[in-house]
Formats: C-alpha cells, structure tokens, sequence
C-alpha cells in the first residue's frame, strides 16, 4: 500500500538526526585540536541525533498499515423473496441499504427457513446458500462470527456464493433458523463498534422475520 496518506512530521526526527549526525562530522572534521569539552559535546550530539534516527525508523516498524481493500469480482444485485409480507421487504431493504452506505459490507446474504430471501451488493453468478460448518456452528450457538481474514480459514469455501475474492465475513445469526451474512473487500476492517450495531440490526430483522 502507498504512503501517500502518511503523516510527513512523522520524519521529522529522521531529518533532524541525519541533519544533526552531518553537521556534528563536519565541525570534527573541520577542528585541528580537539579539546576535551568538545569530545564530549560531539558524543552528546551523536548519540541524540542516533535516538532521532531510531526513532523514526521503530515508528516505521511499530504503526500499523491500514489493510489494503480490493475490488471484488462480480456485479452489482438486488435480489429480495416475493413472497414476502411487504412490512418484511421493507424492513430487509431497509436493514441492507444501512450495512451497504454505513460500513465496509459490499454484500449481504440473508437466510431464513431454508431459503435465501435476500442478496444485495456484490455477487459472482453462483446463488445456492450452503450450510457449512461454520453456519451450523452460529446456528447451534447463537453466536457470530467474524473471519477477519477469509483467505486464512479453509472453512471459506462454504462462502461460495459471494465474490471469490472476499476478504472478510460476519455470519450472524437471525433467530434460530435464520443467518444475516456480510461480505466486503477488506480484510479486518470490521470495528467492533461494527460487530454490535450488526448484531442490534440483526436482532430486529429476526423480529420481524419470525413473524413470517
């Protein structure tokens, strides 16, 4: 990822050693008799200018890179069940254009009773919703869960049916027969600030989903 969006003060202390450890050789070179006080002087100076310089470069090694996102492959859908009751399609609608406008979810998937009854967002050609491991486990336990990082879980493949190069999921439940699952192109890019206001948003949309 580019540094163009760095902070330029934060080389400062790099300029000012390398500035500092130059002038501080050249003043050495430049004195025919070194007097004892200035011996020490210049090591003082050294050894500042070596802590502006490892400064910098220990801020390089310690500041977190913000994750790289990418364009996912697919197109742009909106599919929603016609045999629902419209307060329902309002209410999915609704919910899926909050995840879409107010985070990093590029597509969302929910399941209910046996079916897929929303797919807005990003999406390849396949639609078949699979039942994985990993949704049986949030099924079972009541429990989201977030993959940071979709390409470190083999469970990914049961992911399928959003864009392949998905770099994050939330498989969140709806009830006991239902999963609101979230896709978007950046990996660990879900705050968990992110994670409860999904987890609110789901909460009501099983409300309402119970009453189907």
């Amino acid at each position: 990822m580019a540094d163009s969006g760095r902070n330029p003060l934060q080389y400062l202390p790099l300029t000012v050693g390398m500035i500092g450890g130059t002038m501080l050789m050249v003043n050495r070179l430049l004195t025919p008799a070194l007097s004892d006080s200035q011996a020490r002087s210049d090591v003082v100076g050294v050894i500042l200018s070596a802590v502006l310089i490892l400064t910098t470069l220990l801020w390089e090694q310690i500041q977190p890179k913000a994750p790289e996102a990418v364009i996912l492959e697919g197109e742009e859908q909106f599919e929603l069940a016609e045999d629902l009751p419209d307060a329902v399609k309002t209410e999915l609608a609704w919910a899926s254009h909050l995840l879409l406008t107010n985070t990093v979810t590029k597509s969302v998937v929910v399941y209910h009773d046996g079916e897929t009854i929303l797919r807005r967002g990003i999406f390849g050609a396949k639609k078949e919703f699979n039942i994985g491991a990993i949704a049986k486990r949030v099924l079972e336990t009541q429990k989201a869960v977030y993959l940071v990082t979709l390409k470190m879980y083999p469970g990914r493949v049961e992911f399928d049916y959003l864009p392949e190069n998905t770099q994050g999921i939330i498989c969140q439940p709806l009830g006991e027969t239902g999963l609101l699952v979230l896709g978007t192109n950046i990996p660990r890019s879900y705050t968990k600030q992110d994670e409860n206001w999904v987890a609110a948003l789901a909460e009501k949309l099983a409300i309402a989903l119970a009453e189907v």
